[in-house]
């Protein structure tokens, strides 16, 4: 009999802290999503590009607050598990930021202001190059300094560990979009694509594992992704992305870019166990019921693949947060 009570108390104190720890993660989610913090830090660019002191923004302290960074990488703050695509590179020596998240007052606080543009690179007589970059905002990593434009979507580790089963995302939006697609991948000239681009929003949760040789697997155990397809010139307050459990595929709101992503060029990436960054092997969708482990969020202003962008697309967000 006392050995079941031990039993029973353990299994009782395990769940606890597990509800624990996902109300921890949901708190700090929350806390910063509501865009009313942001520190700038400074960074001054190689001189062989103009040497100009350039700010890169991200969404903790307070918004009077600088870092002088110099060739410093991010380094999250404790409960700081946001992350925006605002990035120190550092590439064959040169020292080059680029800024596509902004702070923007909204009433008594601030909001975040996504932006998609062209970021140039130009040297005289050795280096011309024009680049699209898309805004975005995510949870999870984006290690510094970047060192080289090959493979852009290995650079993002999207999502935290996370077993909870939120019922949606929560926000605040507004969005100038549908601008022409331009392609600029800084090795050609850029090129108009003759299609409109739209901004997205999503949360996936995940159920991951890793095998014997490394490779990390995945089954998609929720889903909820929208594309922002019009103008939304006033802002939409509380609005939810509810989030779809199981294989949403025989849903009448799927769309085929709710579904699992294996093209290494839409793919997510991990660290494996090894240390090595890999691709996120979506192999199907997960039963009703699979405790995920890992929550992804993310919202960017453009939807395509990497280097291309409607130049001009904006997506303003505020008061992002989970709803259990």
């Amino acid at each position: 009999m006392k050995i079941k009570r031990l039993f029973f108390l353990m299994a009782f104190l395990a769940v606890g802290f597990e509800v624990s720890a996902q109300e921890s993660v949901v708190n700090k989610i929350n806390a910063y999503g509501r865009f009313d913090m942001w520190t700038q830090r400074e960074v001054k660019e190689s001189g062989l590009i103009g040497g100009n002191t350039e700010y890169l923004y991200e969404f903790y302290g307070n918004p009077s607050d600088t870092l002088k960074t110099g060739k410093t990488p991010f380094s999250a703050p404790d409960a700081y598990l946001w992350r925006t695509n605002n990035v120190l590179a550092i590439v064959a020596g040169i020292v080059k930021t680029n800024n596509t998240v902004y702070p923007e007052k909204r009433g008594d606080g601030y909001c975040a202001r996504l932006e998609t543009h062209i970021e140039e690179v130009k040297v005289m007589g050795m280096i011309n190059m024009d680049v699209t970059c898309q805004g975005a905002i995510l949870i999870g990593e984006l290690p510094e300094p970047i060192t080289t434009t090959k493979d852009p979507m290995s650079k993002v580790l999207y999502g935290v560990p996370f077993t909870g089963c939120p019922r949606a995302v929560r926000l605040d939006y507004k969005a100038d979009v549908c601008h022409e697609v331009i392609r600029g991948t800084g090795f050609s000239k850029l090129k108009p694509m003759g299609y409109e681009d739209h901004a997205e929003l999503t949360v996936i949760l995940q159920k991951r594992w890793e095998d014997e040789d490394g490779q990390v697997h995945a089954l998609r155990v929720g889903t909820a992704i929208e594309r922002i397809e019009q103008d939304i010139p006033e802002w939409i307050n509380g609005h939810e992305l509810v989030i779809g459990y199981g294989d949403i595929t025989t849903m009448p709101y799927y769309k085929d870019y709710m579904g699992l992503k294996n093209d290494p060029e839409t793919a997510y990436h991990a660290i494996n166990s090894k240390g090595k960054n890999v691709i996120i092997q979506e192999d199907g969708w997960a039963p009703a019921g699979t405790q995920p482990t890992h929550l992804m969020i993310h919202a960017i202003s453009s939807c395509g693949k990497a280097f291309y962008g409607g130049v001009g697309n904006t997506l303003w967000l505020d008061n992002v947060e989970v709803v259990m």
